[in-house]
């Protein structure tokens, strides 16, 4: 599993996401905020954008990607649906991502940010997990 989503808050939205290492985990959490955002299914991968993230540790690195990703939606007025880390470590990371300009029968909900109520990110075995809240 990939991700799934938490019906345990009715004015914003819950997922957690999964990874067996952490370009996995951050992929795995790009799709799920896409799937908030977008028909995520709809949306062709024909623009490719460069994202990449510096940031103190890891809790923080996730998070500033998922704010980053939020905030390219308006900035360059694209829905994405492929996103492909290059080069990750607990500080930076460098990313691919796809998608194509933004159109309304492709859009689902407008996110505004993630929150920090409950926001948590950990390694369980072998295996990491995030639980992220947007706002909506």
């Amino acid at each position: 599993m990939k991700y799934k989503f938490i019906d345990e808050i009715t004015s914003d939205v819950m997922f957690e996401a999964y990874g067996s290492d952490l370009k996995e985990l951050f992929e795995n959490s790009a799709e799920a905020l896409f799937k908030i955002i977008c028909k995520i299914e709809k949306v062709k991968a024909t623009k490719e954008e460069i994202v990449e993230i510096k940031a103190d540790n890891l809790k923080d690195l996730m998070f500033d990607w998922l704010q980053q990703l939020i905030a390219l939606v308006d900035i360059k007025n694209m829905f994405f649906s492929k996103f492909k880390i290059l080069e990750i470590n607990e500080n930076h990371l460098k990313a691919k991502i796809y998608g194509e300009e933004i159109k309304p029968e492709t859009g689902e909900t407008v996110v505004k940010a993630v929150t920090n109520h409950k926001y948590e990110l950990k390694k369980e075995g072998n295996k990491y997990k995030v639980r992220v809240i947007v706002d909506i």
